[in-house]
């Protein structure tokens, strides 16, 4: 009896292919030369259909994720600025006399300071631009040529970019005065700023530029 060959099952159909090599035209379903038939083209319309509205989405939610005028949590800067209101009004200090040595290093470091601290606004003040500045409101305030302050040898002192600064804590602000300079600055920052020596540190780098370190020092200023 002649054997005769199994038909090809589902999956061995050339669906997607022209004449075989053998020449002769294949028995399973197969493309049309110029374009699909009507049940590929109804299947590929409903999928294209589908698919429109997913990617327009998909292109949306890309877009508002990109979008710089979005955020899911708030900058450290607009954590400073939430503090308090900006103010304009000029700050209460007073302006003690100055010999000629310290009146030239107190302006030198006034023009280096920085026009913000750590995203605080400088602020006018009602006396000695010269020597004094203010930033932010509660106002963070800076003082030029004060008096040196006696500090008791077992007192900890804190360098913070290379000037070295002694803390005292004074009604609801923290007062911290450098202890290493010709010409003193103290820095009064209000309880509402947390982690005072932050606050301390562009000013550092403004008395670095302007203000020459001078001795003695206590021991922990010491590198």
């Amino acid at each position: 009896m002649d054997e005769k060959t199994p038909p090809a099952g589902p999956e061995e159909t050339t669906a997607a292919t022209g004449p075989a090599d053998s020449g002769t035209e294949p028995t399973g379903p197969v493309k049309r030369r110029g374009g699909w038939d009507r049940s590929t083209r109804t299947a590929a319309l409903v999928a294209a259909l589908v698919a429109l509205p997913v990617t327009v989405a998909v292109a949306g939610l890309t877009f508002n994720a990109l979008s710089p005028g979005e955020s899911a949590a708030p900058s450290p800067s607009e954590s400073v600025q939430a503090l308090g209101p900006k103010s304009t009004v000029p700050v209460e200090m007073a302006a003690q006399p100055l010999a000629e040595r310290p009146a030239t290093v107190c302006r030198a470091l006034l023009s280096n300071l920085p026009a913000t601290v750590r995203e605080l606004p400088q602020r006018p003040v009602t006396a000695g631009p010269e020597q004094n500045a203010a930033y932010g409101d509660p106002a963070l305030t800076v003082s030029c040529g004060v008096p040196e302050p006696t500090i008791p040898l077992t007192d900890t002192v804190w360098v913070v970019e290379q000037v070295c600064w002694h803390a005292s804590e004074q009604g609801d602000a923290t007062v911290l005065t450098t202890v290493d300079r010709e010409a003193a600055v103290r820095v009064t920052v209000p309880k509402r700023y947390e982690q005072p020596l932050q606050w301390v540190s562009p000013i550092s780098e403004a008395i670095v530029a302007s203000i020459l370190s001078a001795g003695p020092v206590p021991s922990g200023c010491r590198g």
